[in-house]
């Protein structure tokens, strides 16, 4: 069993106290970080302490309180540095350039040729969409995270096994690293999508989630005691490739029936291929088809509210499983096709769930939409970097040293 070394137990106390400065939207002071933690005041004061010292928070003066002295009033620097989040889907690679208070500052979508999917045809349009994005801030960066689609292996940056492209074993970081000299931090759209909501959104002030993806694939983030789940071998969350319908649909992994089949983007446009073949709706690809579905349902079409009704159901099964397995307090559902189909989704996937989860871990879940204002995958990828950033040896630890040496120095004694 891995033991927390002191490092990781100063970086987790790090992340906690930003993840409060973050939260208060605005400012905040040691106080309220000391209450929204639970962390000593003396911890707080030492960690604060050494981020006002490298530049990610500043100070803004002081604000009176209800009781005792006016306090400081701490806030994020956004000028500090800035962070790129990529989000690598199948038909396109999409670029964030955020601040460090992760305000989106410039955006690129560079499209995927189907016919050019190699590593190395990825790693160019990677290369691209940055180079669209980064402007005068190339010597600001602190790092990239990029959101590969499929297994990941974070450690070494490889893309395992990627379905839409059939990669495997492709050492993606190290191709990258030959184009780009920023740090770089790699994972897939589930851990993504879940350190978004974990930072930033619904995972804030809950310790057990989980994070339904719904795009051209599916899956899920989990976090249990407020910690995101990744398993053996990174791979926790592939909920998409359990199985729904008994010798159903096939899947892009080569089996059939999984739920992916069912609730992705293209499972969603064989649904409607089903009721109605000829229908106006389908589009030429599965995106523009899920974003008419949505359109059609939200003035009454029969079709688009029979396909959502039908897709709630195949959702609502798959959901009841995980409330039954994770007994989580919050689901949270984003990306394309919650984005698209919204409400009507969620609550044809509540009634459905309601008839076949227990009802106890059921009564105690709230499922709800994504509200985050940005592209959850990519600021989840960005948020990768941030990390890394945030545990970076070379800025904190030899700030830590130094106030580690100023702590340990004796005062002077008259001769």
């Amino acid at each position: 069993m891995y033991q927390l070394t002191a490092r990781d137990i100063r970086r987790r106390n790090r992340f906690c106290v930003l993840q409060a400065v973050y939260a208060a939207a605005g400012h905040t002071s040691r106080q309220e970080i000391a209450g929204a933690t639970g962390l000593s005041f003396a911890t707080i004061g030492n960690l604060i302490a050494e981020l006002l010292e490298v530049g990610v928070l500043a100070e803004l003066g002081y604000e009176a309180a209800a009781i005792g002295r006016p306090r400081a009033q701490l806030a994020i620097n956004p000028d500090r540095g800035v962070l790129i989040g990529v989000d690598i889907a199948e038909t396109s690679i999409h670029v964030d350039v955020f601040d460090l208070a992760m305000s989106v500052l410039r955006s690129s979508e560079v499209p995927v040729d189907p016919a050019a999917t190699t590593p190395d045809d990825i790693v160019e349009l990677i290369v691209l969409g940055i180079g669209e994005v980064i402007g005068s801030d190339g010597d600001k960066v602190l790092g990239v995270g990029l959101s590969v689609p499929g297994l990941v292996e974070p450690e070494t940056g490889t893309s395992v096994f990627s379905p839409y492209w059939h990669w495997h074993d492709v050492a993606l970081k190290t191709l990258l690293e030959q184009r780009l000299s920023y740090p770089l931090y790699l994972d897939n759209p589930l851990k993504a999508s879940t350190a978004a909501q974990l930072w930033f959104g619904a995972g804030r002030d809950v310790d057990d989630l989980i994070v339904v993806t719904l795009r051209a694939g599916v899956g899920i983030g989990v976090v249990i005691d407020g910690m995101l789940y990744r398993g053996v071998t990174n791979s926790a969350g592939e909920w998409g490739h359990t199985n729904l319908v008994l010798d159903g649909r096939p899947c892009s992994c080569g089996r059939n029936g999984c739920v992916e089949a069912y609730v992705s983007a293209p499972g969603i446009a064989a649904t409607l291929r089903e009721i109605d073949s000829a229908s106006e709706l389908l589009a030429d690809d599965d995106a523009a088809t899920i974003a008419a579905l949505g359109i059609a349902a939200a003035r009454g079409d029969e079709t688009a509210v029979a396909v959502i009704a039908k897709t709630g159901h195949y959702l609502g099964v798959a959901v009841a499983n995980l409330v039954n397995l994770f007994n989580p307090r919050r689901m949270v559902f984003g990306d394309l096709v919650a984005r698209q189909l919204g409400a009507p989704l969620l609550e044809a996937t509540r009634r459905a769930a309601t008839h076949h989860a227990m009802s106890d871990p059921f009564a105690a879940v709230t499922l709800e939409l994504d509200t985050l204002p940005h592209n959850p995958v990519s600021l989840g990828a960005a948020t990768f970097a941030l990390e890394g950033f945030l545990a970076d040896r070379e800025t904190f630890g030899s700030v830590a040293a130094r106030r580690a040496r100023r702590t340990d120095t004796p005062p002077l004694t008259p001769a």
